[in-house]
């Protein structure tokens, strides 16, 4: 009985070769056989770099090994569901990062086309749900230990100016929301368990670049219930999510990049007193790709389907629309 998912890869990008490849590589059911590339050089190098046994000048060679059985996809967000759709065309798995897509009806044709390939697994590659830490937060939310939550605060940003970089390039849809923003609204959705009826945003865009370089946004869940964020890619880097209760409060200290060499800390502040919990250092990479694996091999749901993704594009399109006409947007 097959026990392992033999990986393929889209591009030699950084996040694939200082993250990604390596983690799934640590998966104890995958490994990673081929890499592709626009550039042959680039591929092969990486290959090299990182021990995979076969180098493709394009991402279709990729599709067309008859030994990958799934692909990972860190291309450019505008061609997020282009090559997810091929690949399953190809009758490939694929794991895809971040964003889904450009826009909500761009998540929505994807949802429609991975319909037809029902044998084939499809997932958002958002890896912080799988990290043990937000395992805790939830559970402790669930638990009760900080009464009715109320309201979810995040903050995320980093300072990146260089026009070349894939983050700061308007025409693939780069910027502040697409980039980490998207956790932010990914954040309350996955502790609520629900969608936000509403928002509300302020966006501030790059004079020369265009993109948004500082977004903040205010999600109404209805019931007394909310979320705020502020993203940025030209603030001084810092992550920071706040979970508010009615008993209580929870801190998560790094909530999307957890080192994988580090523990990793939340603090549980009540009525009664404060707690500080110390996760052990993991991989949430490998977690991720293990977990996406096992659904293959099981044929089991993947954690985190497409219409999870394709609500988190309708709550970011709310987000640029309501910046655009400056007011609530329904969602």
């Amino acid at each position: 009985m097959k026990n392992t998912i033999r990986w393929g890869i889209l591009s030699t990008a950084k996040i694939g070769r200082e993250k990604v490849i390596p983690a799934i590589q640590k998966s104890t059911n995958c490994s990673v056989d081929a890499i592709g590339s626009r550039n042959l050089d680039q591929a092969i190098a990486t290959a090299k770099l990182l021990n995979i046994d076969r180098a493709y000048g394009s991402y279709e060679e990729v599709l067309s090994d008859p030994d990958i059985d799934a692909v990972y996809i860190p291309l450019p967000n505008n061609l997020h569901v282009e090559w997810a759709i091929k690949a399953m065309q190809s009758g490939k798995h694929v794991l895809c990062e971040k964003p889904i897509g450009v826009s909500a009806a761009e998540a929505s044709t994807l949802l429609q086309e991975a319909q037809k390939y029902p044998q084939l697994k499809v997932m958002e590659a958002f890896m912080y749900r799988f990290h043990p830490q937000w395992q805790k937060a939830k559970s402790l939310i669930e638990e009760g230990v900080i009464g009715e939550v109320k309201t979810i605060h995040s903050f995320f940003s980093y300072f990146n100016i260089n026009p070349n970089n894939i983050r700061n390039k308007i025409d693939v849809v780069g910027g502040a929301l697409m980039d980490i923003g998207c956790y932010c609204v990914s954040f309350p959705r996955f502790l609520f368990n629900e969608e936000p009826a509403r928002v509300v945003s302020s966006i501030d865009r790059d004079p020369v670049m265009k993109t948004d370089r500082l977004t903040s946004a205010i999600l109404d869940f209805k019931n007394g219930k909310t979320s705020t964020f502020t993203c940025s890619t030209q603030l001084m880097p810092y992550q920071r999510v706040h979970v508010f209760g009615d008993n209580g409060h929870i801190e998560i200290e790094i909530p999307v990049n957890a080192p994988k060499d580090a523990p990793s800390r939340v603090w549980v502040r009540t009525k009664t007193g404060s707690k500080e919990i110390v996760i052990e250092a993991v991989d949430q990479y490998t977690i991720q790709a293990g977990l996406f694996a096992k659904a293959i091999l099981e044929d089991s749901p993947v954690p985190t389907d497409l219409l999870d993704a394709l609500n988190n594009m309708k709550v970011i399109d709310a987000i640029f629309e309501s910046a655009d006409k400056n007011g609530w947007i329904t969602i």
